[in-house]
């Protein structure tokens, strides 16, 4: 059993915007039989949709990339591979990665560490209970690190596409997915309500209920109803009326001063 271990391939993905990085690691990994390269990826978007066809053992996951930085390719995963970080980061961003003992490379990757962390990885995918345990310690990590939203990443056909905030009218959860909706589209994403909330900016965009926010440059018009509570009616093609929950009513007049 123990051999069968040893013989043990890791599937594993490259993901780097600098294909320069691309090209030196896969020289690097080609010196190491237990590495099976399935793949490349150059951006945070195409990595998303790699991740999830290729379903590789193994990933080295560049952190500052376009579309999506690899804290959040990780958090739009529901069930991430082994993760090896590659970073040009500063000590003090470096000590996020050191407080969760996940395993990092710093650029230019050297022989010696890439070893090391190769064999980090090997131990790891022989044994479910250490692969469990390094999964929660790099969800607590990606979690940890989530700044404010610049855009929101959207999917459709199969595509992943980038949302500017100014064209999002609003955002509310339908059928269990967080749907962005623009003047005269809607997009599936794969954020959670309560994490857009928090990363987004306040203002202009605004908790309505437990499961819409809205632009509030993007309401067309505001209704008052009974019991001092409001209806907004967005800026979209269809004018989507949204209810305003009571308390956040209440919010809605101090922000607006109604």
């Amino acid at each position: 059993m123990e051999q069968a271990k040893d013989r043990m391939k890791l599937r594993t993905l490259i993901i780097d915007d600098e294909a320069s990085a691309r090209a030196r690691l896969r020289r690097l990994l080609a010196a190491h039989a237990e590495i099976e390269l399935v793949g490349e990826a150059f951006d945070g978007l195409e990595a998303t949709l790699e991740i999830e066809q290729l379903k590789p053992d193994l990933v080295f996951l560049d952190v500052q990339m376009p579309g999506r930085d690899g804290f959040e390719v990780l958090r739009a995963l529901r069930s991430p591979p082994l993760i090896i970080f590659a970073t040009a980061y500063d000590e003090y961003a470096l000590a996020a990665f050191e407080a969760n003992a996940v395993g990092y490379l710093l650029k230019p990757v050297a022989r010696e560490r890439l070893a090391a962390s190769i064999e980090r990885a090997r131990q790891l995918a022989c044994s479910a209970s250490e692969r469990r345990d390094e999964a929660a310690r790099i969800a607590k990590l990606a979690s940890s690190t989530a700044g404010p939203l610049e855009q929101i990443v959207a999917s459709r056909g199969g595509r992943l596409l980038l949302l500017p905030l100014a064209q999002i009218v609003f955002l509310r959860v339908e059928h269990g997915i967080l749907r962005a909706h623009t003047a005269d589209e809607n997009y599936a994403t794969d954020y959670q309500i309560n994490e857009v909330a928090r990363r987004l900016p306040d203002p202009p965009f605004f908790r309505a209920h437990r499961s819409a926010i809205v632009n509030l440059r993007r309401v067309r018009e505001i209704v008052r109803e009974p019991k001092s509570v409001y209806s907004l009616i967005m800026h979209d093609a269809a004018h989507t009326e949204i209810a305003v929950s009571e308390r956040n009513s209440q919010r809605l007049r101090k922000r607006l001063g109604l």
